[in-house]
């Protein structure tokens, strides 16, 4: 029990760096690759990678229907909505400036989570979320004259959250509805792949082939995203997801942002100004508060003046 602890402690902090580091793998990746069916044959790949590691540890496929149901549409979430919104907004916003948005996942988690049962809203926790989307405002504010709103960039953080939305539902899904049999590795293989397949058959369908094209430089990225991004650090999201609590596993996004903000600024030059810094700085500090905030019903059952409801399992 304490290895399977600190392995997917390990796997934690493999996701919070190397995803950090997709965004900038992105912004180089779409110079040249269209949007769904690089989004769609990444991941289509990654998975099928994935699963041929998984076959070789000895691990079965799933025997139920709803199983194959829900790891479909877990791969339509994360896949098809949330990574392709991320691929798709890079064309308008900076990644670094993407990262930060994404950082708002657990205020979208927490709110799945206390949906569900497993937690509630303190007021601590409602300020936290407060805090934090008035960092979303002061990231995007400079970035908007009032002569000339700029269209696509609105459209960019709405399309951010309703993705980000998407991958904690996802993660939720993955978590709770699948069976426990289904070893984790196997889990996020088919989570990929079947995402993969729908995403990239959308593209095919959108005309996006002829525009397919790779350099150098584009192949090594998209080369980086398959191998690091989509197989070691997909595969390592999922193993840390079904070993740790959600609200645990959803603070990559602390650390995510500031590889992606530094990255982007050291190698693809793009702008690191004062809302930006400032906007890391309250983001975080909504997260903070969010995470930290003590739930009522352990506040009551700490005085004594209740009995605790049982713990879910998944969640111990």
């Amino acid at each position: 029990m304490k290895r399977d602890l600190f392995l997917a402690y390990v796997a934690f902090g493999i996701v919070c760096f190397v995803w950090g580091t997709t965004y900038l793998g992105i912004a180089i990746v779409i110079e040249t690759l269209p949007t769904f069916l690089f989004a769609g044959s990444r991941f289509a790949l990654g998975g099928l990678l994935l699963l041929l590691v998984a076959q070789l540890r000895g691990e079965k496929l799933p025997t139920k229907r709803k199983d194959w149901l829900n790891l479909v549409l877990i791969g339509v979430l994360m896949v098809g909505v949330a990574n392709a919104v991320v691929v798709w907004a890079e064309h308008y916003i900076s990644s670094g400036f993407a990262a930060l948005l994404v950082a708002t996942a657990p205020f979208w988690m927490a709110t799945m989570e206390a949906l569900r049962g497993n937690s509630d809203f303190t007021r601590r926790k409602l300020l936290g979320m407060l805090v934090g989307f008035s960092g979303v405002g002061i990231l995007v504010a400079p970035e908007i004259e009032l002569s000339s709103i700029n269209v696509q960039l609105i459209v960019g953080v709405i399309a951010l959250q309703i993705g980000s939305i998407a991958w904690n539902y996802g993660s939720i899904r993955s978590k709770y509805h699948l069976s426990p049999d289904i070893k984790p590795f196997t889990s996020a293989a088919l989570q990929m792949l079947l995402g993969g397949v729908v995403v990239g058959v959308f593209g095919l369908l959108r005309g996006e082939a002829s525009a397919f094209y790779f350099t150098t430089r584009t192949l090594t990225a998209y080369l980086y995203l398959v191998v690091f991004g989509s197989v070691v650090a997909y595969g390592s999201y999922v193993y840390a997801l079904s070993k740790l609590k959600t609200s645990t596993t959803s603070l990559y996004a602390y650390i995510n942002p500031l590889v992606a903000v530094i990255l982007g600024w050291l190698i693809l030059d793009e702008k690191f100004g004062w809302n930006v810094a400032l906007s890391m700085v309250v983001i975080f500090s909504g997260v903070a508060l969010v995470q930290t905030a003590p739930s009522a019903s352990r506040k009551i059952v700490e005085a004594g003046t209740a009995v605790a409801k049982p713990l879910d399992p998944a969640e111990v």
